[in-house]
């Protein structure tokens, strides 16, 4: 087997095969390599992930997840919120079809550092705020989300999901394509990451 190419031919391989070995001076290295790595190609990662869906086939909806997101983008772009909103949107769903029980906190762990604590919560509850609306799914709590209620984030949640989200599955709607969406993706990961633990803020 071959080395992986380094993204940039003039970076420094790590010759330790286990983390137990690296030394203060790997780990400068690394993380030196690492900010630019990121800094470069986890926009594009990320737009690749969303892409890979584009041509998938639906299990029922009469578009497919990939056009959902779309199509919700669109929606939060023509509403007038901002660009992080507008990334937020793109890539809510991003994980629905790899992990569609958890997918919310897919994205939501996938944007945190990147994100302001109002998008991130509505990521991590849009799931159960949807269940208000579907009220013939079998056995669903349509009301699971009023515990939640009085929470500050409460009401951006619910008018995300109203307006943007349950009911974005049309095809006969006008849909921005996914170029429209790509510098507003890149510009949410260009932001310097910041870190939540335990509500507090830190620089990563």
């Amino acid at each position: 087997m071959t080395r992986s190419p380094l993204a940039d031919p003039a970076w420094t391989y790590i010759e330790h095969t286990s983390m137990e070995d690296f030394t203060p001076a790997d780990w400068a290295v690394m993380n030196a390599q690492r900010k630019v790595f990121n800094g470069t190609h986890q926009a594009e990662l990320v737009i690749a992930m969303l892409r890979v869906g584009e041509d998938a086939p639906s299990f029922g909806y009469r578009i497919n997840n990939f056009r959902h997101c779309l199509q919700s983008a669109t929606r939060v772009m023509r509403a007038g919120h901002d660009d992080e909103t507008i990334a937020v949107a793109v890539l809510h769903d991003i994980g629905f079809d790899a992990c569609p029980a958890t997918h919310g906190d897919f994205a939501a762990a996938l944007m945190q550092p990147y994100i302001s604590p109002r998008n991130h919560w509505m990521l991590e509850h849009h799931q159960i705020f949807q269940d208000l609306h579907a009220p013939h799914y079998p056995g669903v709590d349509r009301h699971a989300r009023e515990k939640f209620r009085g929470h500050e984030f409460f009401d951006w949640t619910a008018e995300y999901v109203a307006k943007f989200d349950q009911d974005a599955m049309d095809p006969e709607e006008e849909t921005l394509p996914l170029e429209a969406f790509i510098p507003h993706i890149r510009a949410l990961f260009a932001r310097t990451p910041v870190v939540r633990q335990n509500a507090t803020w830190r620089s990563a």
